[in-house]
């Protein structure tokens, strides 16, 4: 789904190391994924949080991603991807766990 100018396959050794930095970082992550989660649920309060996170996810996948693609354009599109991204940082908040690599690893999988 990212922009690339080489059309290469990603090695399982480099998929498991990207899942193991992933998993780290969202334990270093964890109080903001959690807040981020919280703002959503009580929108009327926070949500200057989710408008903020929600407008540079957008930014980010805009910026990195390749905007031709039907996956892309679901993530684009603002009346789907509210649920795409709750589920992910969900996934990322249960990363903390001793399970967090197998969970992030299947959930990717399944994407």
């Amino acid at each position: 789904m990212r922009k690339s100018y080489v059309n290469n396959n990603i090695k399982v050794n480099e998929f498991d190391a990207l899942i193991k930095i992933t998993v780290e970082m969202s334990k270093y992550l964890y109080p903001y994924i959690r807040e981020i989660l919280k703002s959503k649920e009580d929108i009327k309060e926070n949500s200057i949080i989710w408008n903020d996170f929600n407008k540079r996810f957008i930014e980010l996948i805009k910026e990195r991603f390749n905007l031709d693609s039907i996956r892309v354009e679901k993530l684009l599109n603002q009346a789907e991807n509210g649920e795409i991204i709750i589920k992910s940082l969900l996934i990322l908040s249960f990363c903390i766990s001793n399970k967090g690599y197998q969970k992030l690893k299947n959930f990717l999988y399944d994407f």
